[in-house]
């Protein structure tokens, strides 16, 4: 095996550390860029605010990922929505810089969101090819991935995962979707016709080292199940591996007014495809949602 040198932004986050140990378990080279001062070898000081990375350790790496952003499962304030816009605009932009800088061409990687297609997409099929819908986190999606720009320009090769809920019973939203099930109180969120993009832990880590190595895989990417699941057929999958009832639907309205635009989030349809990573052979270990869930739950 190849070994190559990723460097992640993002890495003290639940997926950054644990692509970063599936990274080092395989043997590969990873560099962590951190906000603190460094406190372990591989650690690396940058400010994204302010446009300051140090490019000498990052020379000869193969791979730049940047999976740095806010929660965006909080109230979207105004102030806290510039927190969203700005945690993955700036560092994106900032990495993209850096690696148009490089030596050598690195393949720049960075996260993005489903979301971008839109609040509520109904039944339609979503590929990599459908537009970018209306809305706050279309528009924050338009920056995240437009900020990638220089390394586009520089050659490098640029793909933007745009990844659905990561399944893995560590996983900060999964443990909060999973809570009222755990509690008894589960049930379909809104109508339950929605679409509700899903990934498997383990599948979203080999769909982004899928990426990397695969020259053929560029621009915005599809990180979500091939086999698209509603809801109301989640709730019921979810229920059945937790051994909980499903008996109490949460109505639309409930979650709009406790979470206002961000529970399109949840109650709005995207009937998203993976198609560029299907296309390219990859494929899913858990491609289902109840293999999924089974996976993050064992």
């Amino acid at each position: 095996m190849f070994r190559m040198k990723y460097v992640l932004a993002g890495s003290s986050g639940f997926l950054g550390k644990a692509l970063a140990r599936d990274l080092l378990a395989d043997g590969h080279e990873v560099i962590r860029l951190v906000r603190r001062t460094p406190s372990a070898p591989g650690e690396v000081q940058w400010n994204p605010a302010t446009g300051q990375l140090d490019l000498a350790p990052l020379a000869g790496a193969d791979v730049l990922v940047n999976l740095a952003g806010a929660n965006i499962g909080r109230p979207w304030t105004p102030t806290y929505r510039k927190t969203i816009r700005e945690s993955r605009v700036d560092t994106t932009a900032t990495l993209a810089v850096a690696a148009a800088a490089l030596d050598s061409r690195p393949v720049f990687i960075s996260q993005s969101g489903i979301g971008g297609y839109g609040k509520d997409c109904g039944d339609r099929i979503l590929t990599e090819h459908s537009e970018l819908g209306e809305g706050f986190l279309s528009d924050v999606v338009r920056l995240w991935e437009g900020a990638a720009d220089p390394a586009r320009a520089a050659g490098c090769r640029v793909a933007a995962l745009r990844t659905g809920v990561v399944l893995d019973s560590a996983a900060p939203a999964f443990r909060l979707l999973s809570l009222p099930f755990r509690l008894g109180f589960g049930g379909r969120l809104g109508s339950g016709n929605q679409y509700f993009p899903v990934i498997s832990l383990t599948d979203w880590i080999r769909a982004v080292r899928f990426v990397a190595e695969h020259d053929e895989i560029s621009g915005p990417v599809n990180v979500d199940l091939p086999t698209p699941v509603t809801n109301k057929d989640f709730t019921t999958a979810l229920g059945k591996a937790l051994h909980r009832p499903t008996l109490f639907p949460v109505p639309s309205f409930v979650l709009t007014t406790l979470l206002g635009e961000f529970a399109w989030e949840l109650i709005g349809s995207k009937r998203a495809l993976p198609t560029k990573l299907l296309d390219a052979g990859f494929t899913f270990t858990h491609p289902t949602a109840p293999e999924a869930l089974t996976a993050a739950l064992s």
